[in-house]
Parts: C-alpha cells; sequence; structure tokens
C-alpha cells in the first residue's frame, strides 16, 4: 500500500474516491458512499469511469446517496431504462446517445464543473489520439456522457476536436488520478468481476438477444474484459491506492444487464465498505487524532448536508 503523505495535512486528510466502471455493477458505488457517510469519512475528490463516473458525478453535484438510490431505482423500471435508448446505426455506434447525454441533463441542469460541490474529474479516452482524456471543466452532463460512451454501443462525443469514448478503455479504475489532484489518501473501488473467481457463463447474460449475436456480444465482452484487467492491475501496481474496495457482486451483470437489482448492489456495496472501515479509519488516525478527525469530518459533511439541501431544490 502507499504511505500516506502527512506532510501538507492540516486537520485532516484530504481524502480520494477512485470509482470504476461496470455498467449495472458501478450501482454498488452509491452502497459504498451511503457507508462512508454513515461513518462520517468526508469526500474530498471524487474521480470515476464510465458508471463509477456517473455516480460520481451526482454526489459530486449534492444528491445524496439516498436520492442516488432512488433515480437508479426509477432506471430499473424498464419502460424508463428504454426512454433513454435512441438506436443509432450505423452511426458509429448501436445509440445515437442524445436521449443519455438529455437524461443527465434533466437531473443535474447546467451545471458546470466549477458549479459542483466537491472536486470532480471523469476519464475519457480520445479515439484520434489514443490518449487518456481527465475531464475537469465544462457542463457536467456532456462530461458523464463521455465517460459512458461505451464503445460500439454509443456514438463518441465530439468536443473540441476531440472523439470521446468510455474511459474504461485505458483507465477503468483511475487509481492515480485523485493522488495528481491532491488526495493525501485514496479510496478506490472496482466493481468488476474478481479474476479468481470462476467465470460464469457470460451467454446466459445475453439471453435475451439473438443467439448469432449474442454469442458475438459474448466474444467482445470477453475480450474487453482482457483487456481492462490487465490495464487495471498495471495501475494499481504503478499508483496503489490506500485503500480498496471490492464489493462481491452477483453474475451476470454487466453494462447491459442487472439495472433492475438496485437493492442487491447497493447492499454489496454497502457491506463492503463497512467491512472495510476499520482499515480507512486506521490510516486517517495516522494523520490525526481522533477527536480532531471526529470534529473535521462532522463540521464537513454539514457543510455538505447545508448545500445539498440549498442545490438538490432545482433538481427534478
Amino acid at each position: 500500500m502507499a504511505q500516506v503523505n502527512y506532510k501538507r495535512l492540516n486537520r485532516y486528510p484530504r481524502i480520494g474516491l477512485a470509482l470504476s466502471g461496470g455498467g449495472a455493477r458501478g450501482i454498488a458505488h452509491i452502497g459504498v458512499i451511503k457507508a462512508l457517510e454513515r461513518e462520517h469519512i468526508p469526500i474530498d475528490i471524487l474521480v470515476g469511469t464510465s458508471m463509477g463516473g456517473v455516480v460520481a458525478a451526482g454526489y459530486a453535484a449534492g444528491l445524496s446517496p439516498d436520492e442516488l438510490e432512488r433515480e437508479a431505482n426509477k432506471l430499473a423500471r424498464l419502460r424508463r431504462l428504454l426512454s433513454i435508448v435512441d438506436p443509432g446505426l450505423p452511426n458509429a455506434g448501436l445509440m445515437r446517445g442524445q436521449r443519455l447525454h438529455d437524461y443527465f441533463e434533466t437531473r443535474l441542469g447546467n451545471r458546470t464543473f466549477a458549479d459542483l460541490q466537491r472536486t470532480l474529474s471523469l476519464v475519457s479516452v480520445d479515439l484520434n489520439t489514443g490518449q487518456e482524456v481527465i475531464i475537469t471543466e465544462g457542463p457536467i452532463a456532456l462530461a458523464m456522457r463521455a465517460t459512458t460512451a461505451v464503445p460500439g454501443l454509443f456514438a463518441p462525443v465530439e468536443i473540441d476536436g476531440m472523439r470521446l469514448v468510455d474511459g474504461g478503455v485505458l483507465n477503468n479504475l483511475p487509481v492515480d488520478v485523485p493522488r495528481k489532484m491532491g488526495a493525501d489518501f485514496v479510496i478506490a473501488v472496482d466493481v468488476e468481476p474478481d479474476p479468481n473467481e470462476p467465470l460464469y457463463n457470460l451467454e446466459e447474460g445475453y439471453r435475451w438477444l439473438p443467439n448469432g449475436l449474442a454469442r458475438t456480444v459474448v466474444v467482445i465482452d470477453e475480450a474487453t474484459r482482457l483487456m481492462i484487467r490487465v490495464l487495471k492491475e498495471a495501475k494499481l501496481r504503478q499508483y496503489p491506492p490506500d485503500v480498496i474496495i471490492r464489493p462481491s457482486l452477483p453474475p451476470g451483470i454487466n453494462v447491459l444487464v442487472g439495472y433492475n437489482r438496485v437493492s442487491e448492489l447497493i447492499a454489496a456495496g454497502e457491506g463492503a465498505a463497512e467491512a472495510i472501515m476499520p482499515e480507512i479509519r486506521r490510516f486517517l488516525q495516522k494523520a490525526s487524532p481522533s477527536s480532531v478527525m471526529s470534529e473535521a469530518a462532522h463540521a464537513h459533511n454539514a457543510q455538505y448536508k447545508i448545500q445539498s439541501e440549498q442545490s438538490t431544490g432545482n433538481l427534478d
């Protein structure tokens, strides 16, 4: 594990939270945040890729974990989920993604990164240069659309001469970004399947597709998972977080399947965070006396609670 840099600390460390992509599996991030809030662990810096980026952006914009859960439950209804689907063939993706962008904008309004209550970065990749792009400014809805632009599923987002797609292509668990943004203590949440667990029948998760198309999607899924895993492990070795949380999630949940299992996924994230909470507290207590840490955390969360109550009045 990386050592916490205490030289710059005043009352308590700046805590960064890195949330991975993973489709519907990313709903578990809500449970992790719920547990952190309950234990008064203040999050100063949020970084997310794909679904992790969606949860990070919502939380940074002032939505509470309960509000995020309610929104996830709304999307669990098939009719609501289909409302953000806009077929886009043959235009660079199965879906154009405009309805997804409109959904994000409806939920968060015209907020920009400058309007957020917590520091936020969303990870994307520019197909033109093959480089990772860390989005830290501009409209939040557009950045969320870019970080969730799964290649082949959603058309890329064109911004300033770039063609942006899902950040998971190069950095699905962005553990390096919070540290570069000034975090003294990094908590990473990885919702991808454990590579040590037996592989489940991926095709079962796509049984609603025609047989030929299901097999094609499975091959793409397997290849993508392998690529993401190799890149992620390399990143973890180079930029080890202080704590990593890996919820135990049921098989068969991916970018297309599992959005109706909100309670189960959130409970898994919450349980995994609770299990590792003693380790988080041990790290934080090294940085400052427990009394000071507790006082700072309560004040920190109270500030965000007030801001959240003021901001969420404009949210649908």
